[in-house]
């Protein structure tokens, strides 16, 4: 049986890119669902996509569902 070392828990370089990986795929996941969401609220996709990873969508939705415009309430969240 082989002694464990100190270097045992560092990820390898191919390691550390598949980790590197896997968090953009999700921060792309997280952007497109954030977009979606100022979409479902009534942004337009183009702004929806500009502002995904600018705003929080729930701050957003309150608004809106409080009446606010999109696009006020765009303004007053960013």
């Amino acid at each position: 049986m082989r002694k464990p070392t100190l270097t045992d828990d560092i990820p390898s370089a191919q390691e550390d890119d598949t980790l590197a990986d896997a968090h953009d795929d999700e921060e792309v996941l997280v952007w497109q669902w954030n977009a979606q969401q100022l979409h479902r609220l009534g942004l337009s996709w183009l702004l929806a996509h500009a502002f995904a990873t600018v705003v929080d969508w729930h701050d957003f939705a309150k608004l809106v569902e409080r009446g606010c415009s999109p696009e006020l309430a765009l303004e007053i969240v960013r």
